[in-house]
């Protein structure tokens, strides 16, 4: 136990000497309060009806966004999950690229014990991203909707749940990282996969299995719909075409951890135990 508290310290030490967490979370941090205020802004100004619905060419009928605060507050995860998966994928790539895992493996031969205090770091980091967006997505995109008149539910209980499910999501993303990580020890292959199936793959995806009910229920195990199964609200999942219910948030929830064990196991198997030179 002592080992493993000392491996899980080392692996702190290893992000928070270097920059990049700390310039990932301030672009992370402006990045979601630029989407949460201006969509805040845009929602609530139509669903107010501050701004005329024929502005954004809705066609001049009334617009039902439902309730506004969850789906704001979740942009947190359901657009800045790419950022704990980046900075997991990095943390363990770096090792490769910089050969430090040979001096971590001398200090430290059980390897396994070295990926798990490493994975239990990263989902902590990747916990500690999502306050960073959440701060932002219910500080800047919960003001804004106050400043609209619409209830932005801090003191709902439901908005709390949903707090902790985006803390938990972010936490496991960063985990999912981690595991990729393994798996694609090449740190430019990794940033690029993570950045292609985040942004452009992942989306296309359920676009195009949100139109069939068969598909759609096969499009909820993608690890973006089961994150936000997970939270419980989703700009991607107000409205879909064939009409088909989400996951549940713990069904979300275990798939998102099933996609974090499966990529850590087999990273583990193809290349952490590998020697290192």
């Amino acid at each position: 136990m002592n080992m493993f508290l000392r491996s899980v310290s080392a692996e702190f030490a290893k992000i928070f000497t270097t920059r990049l967490w700390w310039i990932l979370a301030i672009v992370l941090f402006c990045y979601i309060g630029l989407l949460a205020g201006g969509l805040a802004a845009l929602f609530a100004g139509i669903q107010t009806g501050v701004i005329s619905p024929d502005a954004v060419n809705t066609g001049g009928g009334a617009v039902s966004f439902g309730s506004l605060p969850p789906l704001v507050y979740s942009f947190a995860s359901s657009v800045g999950y790419v950022f704990p998966v980046l900075i997991g994928a990095l943390a363990t790539t770096g090792e490769f690229r910089h050969q430090t895992l040979t001096p971590t493996f001398l200090a430290t031969p059980r390897r396994g014990l070295v990926l798990g205090a490493k994975t239990v770091t990263l989902v902590l980091v990747g916990a500690g991203f999502g306050v960073v967006a959440l701060t932002a997505s219910v500080g800047i995109g919960g003001g804004v909707l106050s400043a609209f008149g619409v209830d932005a539910l801090l003191l709902d209980s439901e908005t709390w749940l949903l707090v902790a499910r985006t803390l938990l999501a972010m936490g496991l993303w960063a985990a999912i990282g981690v595991g990729l990580g393994v798996l694609v020890p090449n740190q430019v292959a990794s940033i690029v996969i993570v950045l292609a199936f985040t942004q452009f793959v992942e989306p296309l995806l359920r676009l195009a299995a949100s139109f069939l009910e068969v598909t759609a229920k096969i499009g909820n195990f993608l690890p973006g719909a089961a994150s936000d199964a997970l939270v419980g609200a989703s700009v991607f999942t107000m409205a879909s075409p064939a009409g088909t219910a989400p996951l549940g948030w713990w069904q979300g929830g275990f798939v998102l951890l099933g996609y974090a064990v499966a990529a850590t196991v087999i990273g583990y198997a193809v290349s952490w135990k590998k020697d290192v030179t």
